[in-house]
């Protein structure tokens, strides 16, 4: 056996030494350092609209950016009207003119208790205004001559209901068939004027914007008011509302653009008027006086309004009422107070209560924000006569 030569014995011939294997082909190192300086260049330099997201970045959550567009909505034959007779309203053009007046539009129940405050507002002032009254309970008795004819047809106005927009929107009719009229101002016969003529007027003629209340609520005042039922033409993120705490009017004041607007909308107004009511839903309230102008200009010219309104109301006292004026509170100090305000601010209806606070600015300069105010009771009437050449005209 020991002559025996296993298959472990048989000798293992080495393999032949020779050069080195050949280095892998150039296209390959070309190609992955293309793609490297690639990766660099994208990190360093993102798509414009991510600026913020970091390729390899654990913080990039746009991912949407790399997938293909959601497709539009196509909209239907009613919305492709609506959208091509607003966007022909927006471009047009009313330059201000000599012989332009302000429309003031009184909403009342009756008679207007501070017609002789606004008589002498409007004393020398022939031809740069006209006044317009609907009456929604009874015939106004009137003690000043310039509110003598000046009633339109009115219909019975129910607080909180579309009623009260086409009640606006009757004002709005008859004042817009005076051409000079470029400028419209809804009151009620509570307010009053905090300045002279003359400031009021070159206050509202020039601008280019009107003055619509407008913040977005995520609240059950707010948000919590929107029904689903107005999709696909209004979505909750378009949802707006007018007034800080409870339900109030739009005192509005608009330029004639947007009046003109507002008389030839009927597919948002449709919406309101059958999805926005008291005691909708399970006792869910919705207010179309308070919601649907915010709602209508945020979506279709959110730039073209000032998100305040210059109808100066008192909600500090946190009731379900604003703040009411009898004849001892009329001063010289509380009407200078509500004047110098230069800051307009709203407040959510949530838990949280967030308060948003910005100043007033007219054509890019803070300004004080109200030219009127409410509510003051009939019976301070005597005290705002005896102060209101002081208080106009600081």
């Amino acid at each position: 056996m020991k002559g025996h030569k296993g298959w472990l014995d048989i000798p293992i011939m080495a393999a032949p030494r020779g050069k080195p294997s050949s280095k892998r082909p150039l296209w390959i190192l070309v190609l992955i350092s293309l793609v490297c300086l690639s990766l660099i260049v994208v990190y360093l330099h993102p798509p414009q609209q991510y600026s913020s997201c970091y390729l390899l970045s654990k913080v990039c959550d746009h991912l949407d950016y790399w997938l293909p567009p959601v497709p539009a909505r196509v909209l239907t034959d009613e919305e492709l009207i609506s959208k091509a007779v607003i966007g022909d309203i927006l471009s047009m053009q009313f330059p201000h003119k000599k012989s332009s007046k302000i429309a003031f539009m009184f909403l009342t129940a009756g008679s207007l208790p501070f017609e002789k405050l606004w008589e002498k507002f409007f004393l020398g002032n022939d031809g740069r205004f006209s006044i317009y009254i609907h009456s929604s309970r009874e015939k106004p008795i009137h003690v000043s001559p310039l509110f003598i004819g000046r009633d339109i047809r009115s219909e019975k106005v129910s607080w909180g209901q579309i009623s009260m927009v086409d009640a606006e929107k009757r004002l709005l009719a008859n004042a817009l068939k005076d051409a000079n009229n470029q400028y419209f101002v809804l009151l009620s016969d509570s307010c009053v004027p905090l300045h002279n003529f003359d400031y009021v007027y070159d206050y509202l003629m020039e601008t280019n914007i009107s003055f619509v209340d407008c913040f977005e609520d995520p609240g059950p005042l707010g948000a919590g008011r929107y029904s689903e039922n107005m999709l696909p033409v209004i979505e909750k993120k378009d949802w707006r509302k007018g007034s800080q705490y409870f339900p109030l009017l739009q005192w509005f004041s608009i330029k004639r653009q947007h009046a003109i607007l507002l008389l030839s909308d009927s597919l948002y107004y449709t919406k309101f008027k059958l999805f926005c009511k008291p005691a909708m839903e399970g006792n869910r309230n919705c207010y179309s006086d308070e919601h649907y102008l915010p709602t209508l200009f945020n979506m279709v010219d959110p730039t073209g309004i000032a998100n305040w309104s210059v109808t100066h109301v008192d909600w500090s006292e946190g009731k379900w009422h604003p703040k009411l004026y009898r004849a001892e509170d009329i001063t010289f100090e509380l009407l200078k107070k509500i004047k110098s305000i230069d800051e307009n601010f709203h407040v959510t209806s949530d838990a949280k209560k967030v308060i948003m606070q910005k100043p007033c600015l007219w054509n890019g300069t803070r300004r004080p924000c109200y030219l009127f105010a409410r509510k003051f009771y009939p019976e301070a009437i005597e005290n705002l006569m005896n102060i209101f050449s002081n208080y106009t005209d600081f």
